[in-house]
């Protein structure tokens, strides 16, 4: 794909970031060159309540006009209450004008994964939908939602919506436009549910194999940021597991214990668990240099990595 384009101003704070042949470069550009890591990015999201809002989004999709922002506030007040996740879904392409507004409440607590949807007759009856998950159909289909959030990030309105356009032609009933989801400079991204796997640098058919990999139980590794449901130490160190180990099986290298320090001092030690005995991946916790993540970024800000320190696995576990 080629670089997100755009005609924005270049301010005091962009004036050391790259700069490509025309200038200024948007998040996802810089984030892409500076080769910034996916492993262990993935933001924490155990629940989520997804809502059907077809029609435009304001920067905050529940919060911004055009949609009640005294209904939205309602709204996440009672989803964030219940320790869950909002978002706004919606198709993409051409939509019919909205008569009913239809819901998902999704569980992504690994052993727990379900999904049920329910609708509503008027957008402020979603205020009397059951968030403990006793209502609604259940479903075995999964969803695929990529951000297209073009109001926030333009990043995602770019890569986001050819991502989208191409992954809906291949899987239509899966597919959905999706609001915020964090990582914006690793655009086009992407979340599958209900197990809340995300991916990044995701790049038109790349979105199309990382939905039939997912339909087969397996990970791609080169664009997984992580599993919602799941620490950031431990999504980096399944992610090195990974590499080492080779099993990319969504439930592979469950996490048994981690804590903080290791046997050198710093860092995150994570025991995983195999057939063959636990492994033990030791983490150096690390500090990006400054940087700007996202296109509306005015502030440059350090972002938290994990580099391997070391990788310990039963002799019955063959390394690649």
């Amino acid at each position: 794909m080629a670089p997100v384009t755009a005609g924005s101003t270049v301010t005091a704070d962009d004036a050391d970031e790259p700069f490509g042949d025309g200038g200024w470069q948007p998040c996802s550009d810089r984030a892409r060159q500076r080769g910034d890591a996916l492993a262990g990015t993935g933001s924490r999201g155990l629940q989520w309540f997804l809502i059907e809002i077809s029609g435009p989004w304001g920067s905050r999709a529940f919060l911004d006009p055009p949609f009640d922002t005294t209904l939205g506030r309602a709204l996440i007040h009672r989803i964030e209450g219940a320790g869950m996740r909002a978002l706004a879904i919606r198709r993409t392409g051409r939509r019919p004008e909205q008569t009913t507004w239809s819901w998902a409440s999704v569980d992504s607590r690994p052993g727990h994964e379900s999904v049920r949807w329910g609708s509503v007759d008027r957008p402020e009856d979603l205020l009397d939908v059951p968030l403990d998950g006793s209502t609604g159909v259940a479903s075995d289909r999964r969803i695929f939602a990529v951000c297209a959030h073009a109001r926030h990030d333009q990043c995602c309105a770019v890569r986001g919506r050819q991502v989208v356009t191409t992954l809906s032609r291949a899987f239509p009933e899966e597919t959905w436009e999706c609001s915020h989801l964090g990582g914006d400079r690793f655009a086009g991204t992407l979340v599958m549910l209900p197990h809340g796997l995300y991916y990044g640098n995701a790049d038109d058919d790349d979105a199309v194999r990382i939905g039939e990999a997912y339909l087969d139980g397996r990970v791609v590794e080169e664009h997984y940021r992580g599993r919602s449901s799941l620490s950031h130490p431990v999504q980096a160190a399944q992610h090195y597991a990974r590499l080492a180990l080779g099993d990319d099986g969504i439930d592979a290298y469950p996490p048994l214990a981690e804590r903080s320090g290791t046997a050198t001092g710093g860092g995150w030690t994570v025991t995983l668990g195999t057939d063959a005995g636990p492994v033990t991946v030791e983490l150096a916790e690390t500090e990006s240099e400054p940087l700007l993540s996202t296109c509306s970024a005015t502030r440059r800000l350090r972002v938290r990595q994990w580099e391997l320190a070391s990788l310990t696995a039963p002799p019955a576990i063959s390394a690649r």
